[in-house]
C-alpha cells in the first residue's frame, strides 16, 4: 500500500491580514492530482487542519469537497487526526457520516485505546495496514495534577503519559493483528514536538513550549512501529535521523520565516518486508519575500523584484543608519503599479531611537510571553525567592491556554 503523509494545513490561516483561502484551495487541488500521479491508496493528516476552532465556511466547505474528492483520484482511505489548533468536537461531528466515505476522524484521546486503531484493507477486503491514530494528547487527558508538584515534575508525568499512551496504543495493535492472522505493517500518527526538532521564528509552534514542558524524546515511540507520522513542527524533518520517523512539514509557509522553505508531503511505499520513502515537493503558491538592509539595498532588491513580475508579499525591514520618517511611503511608492505587495514593515532604525528614549510602544509580535511575564514581575517588585515558582506556573497557564478548546467546545 501507498500511503500520503501531510499535516499542518491550518486552513483559514492569515498572514498579517491577508486571507490565504485561494493558496489553500490550490494546494488542495493540486493535492489531489498528486494522489492520483503517485497511485496513492491512504491519505494521513497528522493535525491541524484548521488554524482554530472556530472555522469559516469557507474552510470548511474547502476540507469537506477535499474529501468528496479523495476517492475519486483513487485513494481508498483517508486517515484525519487532530492537532492543538482543532477542535476535537468539531473534527469528530461527522465522522460516523465520513465513515462511509472511509474517512476516519480522530478529533480527542478515546477511552479505548482499540478506539484509535484503524485497519485499512486491499481492494479484496484483506487487512494490508494498521494506523495506530493518535491525536493530539492534552496536559489534561494524560495526568493527574497534585498540590505541590513542581514545574520540572508536570513536565516529566506529561512525558510519561505520552510514552505510556504509545506504548498501550501499539500493544493494542500488535494484538488486534494477532487475533487477525496477518502480519502487516503498523504506522503510528502524532501532533506534538520531539526534543531537538528545529522551528521557525513565527511558526506559533515555539512559544507553546516553555522549558521543556511538552517535549518528549524520540526514544518513547515504540520499535514496533513501522513508520512514524508526526504533525505539529512545519519544517520537513527527520526524527532521530530516522527515514521512517519523520515530519512533513506544513505544505504553505505560515511566516516570512518560512518564505525560502521548499515544502513537501511524503509518500510511503509499503511491500512485503520493504518500505520507500520519498518527499513530493509541494509548488510555491503564493511567493514570500523578506527584503533587508539599507535603503539603496532595499530599493535595489524591490526594483529587480517588480522587473520579475512575480506577485509577491513582502516584509520589509529597514536596517540602514540614516532615520527614515517616511519610509512607509518610500515604500508605498516603490511598488505602487506593481504585482508586489507589502504586508509587514519593520523599521529598526524607529525601534532604536524610541528605545534610547524609553517611549517604544511595544506589541506583542515583539515579545514573547516570558518576557510580558518578567516585566509584570518587575512591575510589582516579586521577590526574587518566589519568581522561579511564578514564572513556572505562568508557563503551565500558558501551555493550558493554547491546549483550551476554543469557542464551541463543550
Amino acid at each position: 500500500m501507498k500511503i500520503l503523509h501531510t499535516s499542518d494545513w491550518h486552513m483559514g490561516r492569515a498572514l498579517y491580514g491577508r486571507k490565504r483561502y485561494e493558496e489553500f484551495e490550490l494546494f488542495l487541488d493540486w493535492l489531489v492530482e498528486c494522489m492520483a500521479a503517485q497511485g496513492v491508496e491512504a491519505l494521513l493528516v497528522a493535525g491541524d487542519v484548521f488554524d482554530n476552532g472556530t472555522p469559516s465556511n469557507r474552510a470548511l466547505e474547502l476540507y469537506y469537497r477535499f474529501l468528496c474528492r479523495c476517492a475519486g483520484a483513487g485513494c481508498r482511505h483517508v486517515v484525519v487526526t487532530a492537532g492543538n489548533h482543532d477542535s476535537p468536537s468539531l473534527l469528530n461531528a461527522p465522522r460516523e457520516v465520513l465513515r462511509y466515505l472511509d474517512v476516519h476522524v480522530m478529533g480527542s484521546m478515546t477511552e479505548a485505546v482499540t478506539d484509535e486503531l484503524v485497519m485499512l484493507h486491499d481492494r479484496g477486503g484483506k487487512p494490508e495496514l494498521m494506523v495506530c491514530a493518535v491525536p493530539y494528547l492534552r496536559d489534561r487527558d494524560l495526568r493527574r495534577a497534585e498540590a505541590g508538584e513542581t514545574f520540572e515534575e508536570k513536565g516529566r508525568k506529561l512525558v510519561e503519559g505520552i510514552r505510556d499512551h504509545y506504548q498501550l496504543v501499539v500493544t493494542a495493535a500488535t494484538a488486534r493483528c494477532r487475533l487477525a492472522g496477518v502480519t502487516i505493517p503498523l504506522v503510528a500518527m502524532g501532533h506534538l514536538f520531539t526534543a531537538g526538532s528545529r522551528t521557525v521564528d513565527g511558526d506559533g509552534v515555539r512559544e507553546l513550549y516553555v522549558g521543556n514542558l511538552g517535549q518528549v524524546g524520540g526514544d518513547i515511540f515504540p520499535q514496533e512501529i513501522n513508520y512514524l507520522a508526526l504533525g505539529h513542527l512545519h519544517t520537513a524533518q527527520r526524527v532521530g535521523g530516522s527515514d521512517f520517523r519523520r515530519y512533513c512539514g506544513s505544505p504553505l509557509p505560515m511566516s516570512f520565516g518560512e518564505g525560502t522553505h521548499q515544502k513537501s508531503v511524503v509518500t510511503v511505499k509499503m511491500g512485503k518486508g520493504e518500505m520507500t520513502v520519498e518527499e513530493i515537493p509541494v509548488p510555491c503558491f503564493q511567493p514570500l519575500a523578506t527584503v533587508r538592509g539599507e535603503w539603496n539595498l532595499i530599493a535595489g532588491r524591490i526594483a529587480q523584484l517588480k522587473k520579475e513580475a512575480v506577485p509577491v508579499w513582502l516584509e520589509v525591514i529597514y536596517e540602514g543608519d540614516e532615520f527614515l520618517g517616511d519610509l512607509q511611503d518610500r515604500l508605498r511608492e516603490l511598488v505602487l503599479g506593481s504585482s508586489l505587495e507589502i504586508l509587514r514593515t519593520k523599521n529598526m532604525r524607529l525601534v532604536e531611537r524610541t528605545l534610547s528614549r524609553m517611549t517604544m510602544e511595544e506589541t506583542l509580535d515583539d515579545l514573547d510571553p516570558d518576557a510580558v511575564f518578567s516585566r509584570c514581575l518587575a512591575a510589582h517588585e516579586a521577590l526574587p525567592e518566589q519568581q522561579g515558582e511564578l514564572m513556572a506556573t505562568f508557563r503551565e497557564a500558558v501551555l493550558a491556554l493554547h491546549e483550551d478548546d476554543l469557542r464551541g467546545e463543550s
